[in-house]
């Protein structure tokens, strides 16, 4: 059942996801407030014209991402789509994690700036919020299952 609450829920934190890939996640800001730095997901491209990678953080937010999409269509399985969903959302806080870990490393390359956050990295979160609620109606689903199944 592809039209269940639950999948509108995943879709919509795939696609939080998705346009959290494309936007950047903060700058980086120099000491006279001129942008040295535009941090994305893929990379830090800076004002040179050169890039740093940060691919890892590309990496678990595009995992993260397809999960989701594939979580839709194991609707037929509830207890691997509760898992799957509850993965997508470790992977989700492994995105955050390694996002932590390139600020500090980056800004000890690119002397005497400040890291400014972007809008656009409230969007994994707004992704772990949609997960957790579809999490509950597979849950919901199962439990309701499992009544019927008790009656019979």
């Amino acid at each position: 059942m592809i039209q269940r609450i639950q999948s509108v829920y995943l879709l919509l934190a795939a696609v939080a996801l998705v346009i959290s890939l494309c936007l950047p996640a903060g700058y980086f800001v120099s000491n006279e407030g001129i942008i040295s730095g535009t941090f994305k997901p893929l990379g830090v491209t800076l004002t040179d014209g050169t890039s740093l990678s940060t691919w890892g953080v590309f990496v678990l937010s595009l995992l993260s991402a397809l999960i989701q999409v594939c979580t839709i269509f194991l609707y037929r399985n509830r207890t691997l789509q509760m898992r799957m969903s509850i993965f997508s959302i470790v992977v989700i806080v492994g995105y955050y994690v390694a996002f932590i870990v390139f600020v500090p490393a980056l800004k000890e390359r690119l002397l005497d700036t400040t890291f400014q956050t972007g809008w656009a990295l409230c969007l994994p979160f707004i992704s772990v919020i949609l997960t957790w609620l579809a999490f509950r109606a597979i849950r919901h689903d199962e439990e309701l299952v499992k009544a019927t199944d008790r009656l019979r």
